[in-house]
């Protein structure tokens, strides 16, 4: 059967479905729009919020950033403060330098290679004042030399407000006198552009320069010290004054600091080290060990000075007390030689403290260590400076070691026995001193038992640090024997007869003598300089090993300008080896004094 949809039938089904496609595609539109403006709307409120945010809220952060980015702070190095000499001689020079700081380190770098740095826009590279040493080798202990700050050093108290980019002293006098030394650094306020270039300087504070020091230490006289010692690996000099005051400190081997402070261009001249590091990993001959203060050593027969003074000074001899030399003590199965008898095989026969201390008479001081006794020895030298430090204004002094009873059974755990009396008597055995502590109990002799605090700054206040109240009749004794340890049949041979050609000094009679000629007559402009010196061979190591020569001295006898110690580490014989320095130096003061 076949039926006719009819025209309203068909019409319907047509009519709905083309309104059913248009209800949606028109559903499908509004959504989509909706969609679209409220991903719109969020959007902007994102940006609004952000926009707040980075002008409000973070707005002054952001333009700190901004000028940041523009505006740069360069520090202006300030120069350290000058170390001059006695006399107004620079003793340091404040060089202009580079060096580029990478990280936390500072790399020194030459002029070439900085010059050509800056013309390619590297702003790592700084301009500083780089410090310079013009003397070397000769000065390198006393002064000390500068290098960078490190972490450790900042986190101290001293370097409190200091830059991890700093450069500090390290030793010497440049570490002790640091807080005065160090200037104010400056600062500048620089425009740059986008690419990093200098547009122009918006403000500057100039850096203040560190404190000038004038010192107690005499240039000519250090350097005419360090020449005489040339043929001496190792060693020290001690020059001083009666009141405290350096005038010479010289360790040995030695180094130049200015391979610590200036670019890899530099070379040393001198010195067989070539870089710092090679300075500073030497651990057998120990270049940075001050040995004037820090090494200590038997000072043998140069303490032959401090066990008189404790025989006179208690009284317990007097120029009277006489012992007879024969040439060897013997101790049960020990026996104890004097050094002329078991070189020449000769005695000196009977000897006093004064011939004792010409001739150096190693039985003398036998008999009379064992006399006095090791405490009462040790009182005196303790009065006089020994087994303490004295004070001096440099870092590492050593105290040395003062033996006694209760320290040989503390430190060893035996008791002390009559035979350490006598190596003790001669400056052997346990006791240790540092070549500072020489010199000063032998100006000890110049000053009536005081000794004044070594010292390195000028116009410093002496300042008394031990007096063992020597008596004058002490004195004079210990004087005549040192005067005449320094003649004809003394044992310092060097120095007899010591004169210079010096028309300016005034003769005396007694410190200066006019040199006579063989017609009786002055001789022209030469005068003879009356010393008072003790030598000293210090035995120590093996049989093998050379002894240190020791020589201290007081010039002139009476009234003593200068005190003089030399120390000849493992060289030989005092007379031989310290003296012909002693007497480099004393013709070096001598012929320019006016």
């Amino acid at each position: 059967m076949k039926i006719k949809t009819g025209i309203a039938f068909g019409d319907h089904i047509k009519t709905e479905k083309i309104f059913r496609r248009k209800y949606i595609e028109r559903e499908n539109y509004s959504l989509r729009g909706f969609f679209l403006i409220f991903i719109l709307l969020v959007g902007v409120g994102i940006l609004g919020f952000q926009l707040l945010n980075l002008q409000v809220v973070k707005g002054a952060y952001y333009r700190n950033l901004s000028d940041s980015n523009r505006i740069r702070t360069k520090i202006i190095f300030a120069p350290r403060g000058i170390l001059f000499d006695r006399n107004n001689t620079p003793l340091v020079i404040n060089a202009p330098g580079y060096r580029r700081i990478v990280g936390e380190k500072t790399n020194l770098v030459s002029r070439d290679k900085a010059l050509d740095g800056i013309a390619n826009g590297d702003d790592s590279i700084l301009i500083d004042s780089m410090r310079s040493y013009p003397y070397k080798e000769s000065f390198s202990h006393v002064l000390g030399y500068v290098g960078q700050i490190t972490k450790e050093e900042l986190e101290s108290d001293r370097y409190a407000e200091y830059l991890i980019t700093d450069w500090v002293g390290k030793t010497g006098l440049e570490w002790q006198y640091e807080p005065f030394l160090k200037g104010i650094n400056g600062k500048q306020l620089v425009e740059v552009d986008a690419s990093g270039k200098e547009i122009r300087v918006l403000g500057q504070t100039d850096a203040v320069a560190g404190n000038n020091i004038t010192l107690t230490l005499d240039a000519k006289l250090q350097d005419a010290a360090y020449r005489a010692m040339e043929n001496n690996p190792k060693g020290a000099v001690i020059i001083s004054n009666p009141q405290g005051e350096i005038l010479t400190l010289i360790s040995k081997p030695s180094f130049d600091p200015n391979l610590f402070t200036l670019d890899e261009s530099y070379k040393a001249s001198e010195s067989g080290y070539q870089s710092a590091g090679e300075i500073v990993t030497d651990g057998v001959n120990l270049p940075l060990l001050d040995r004037a203060i820090s090494g200590v050593y038997p000072p043998a027969s140069t303490f032959k000075i401090v066990t008189s003074a404790a025989g006179l000074n208690t009284g317990l001899i007097d120029e009277k007390y006489v012992v007879e030399d024969t040439g060897v003590v013997r101790v049960g199965e020990f026996s104890f030689a004097n050094w002329f008898y078991t070189q020449y095989g000769r005695t000196d026969g009977e000897v006093n403290v004064v011939k004792a201390l010409a001739r150096s008479n190693d039985i003398f001081y036998y008999i009379l260590a064992g006399k006095i006794g090791v405490d009462r020895i040790s009182e005196t030298a303790s009065q006089m400076g020994v087994g303490k430090k004295l004070g001096i204004d440099l870092a590492g002094e050593a105290a040395g070691i003062l033996p006694t009873k209760k320290w040989k059974i503390s430190q060893i755990g035996e008791q002390w026995y009559l035979g350490d009396n006598y190596h003790y008597g001669i400056g052997q055995g346990y006791l240790l001193s540092t070549p500072l502590q020489v010199n000063a109990w032998t100006s000890a002799i110049g000053n009536k038992g005081k000794i004044y605090s070594p010292h390195l700054v000028k116009d410093s206040k002496p300042q008394l640090v031990a007096d063992s109240k020597l008596t004058d009749k002490t004195v004079n004794l210990i004087r005549q024997g040192m005067i005449d340890a320094c003649r004809n049949g003394g044992t310092a041979y060097p120095l007899f007869d010591f004169a210079v050609e010096n028309s300016t000094l005034k003769a005396d009679g007694k410190n200066i003598i006019d040199v006579k000629e063989s017609s009786g007559s002055a001789k022209v402009g030469m005068k003879k300089i009356t010393i008072a010196c003790k030598t000293g061979t210090a035995e120590h190591g093996g049989e093998d090993t050379a002894p240190h020569a020791w020589i201290t001295l007081l010039a002139p006898a009476y009234d003593p300008e200068i005190i003089v110690t030399v120390l000849a580490e493992e060289r030989g014989e005092g007379s031989a080896e310290a003296a012909p320095v002693a007497k480099k130096i004393l013709e070096e003061w001598f012929e320019r004094k006016k």
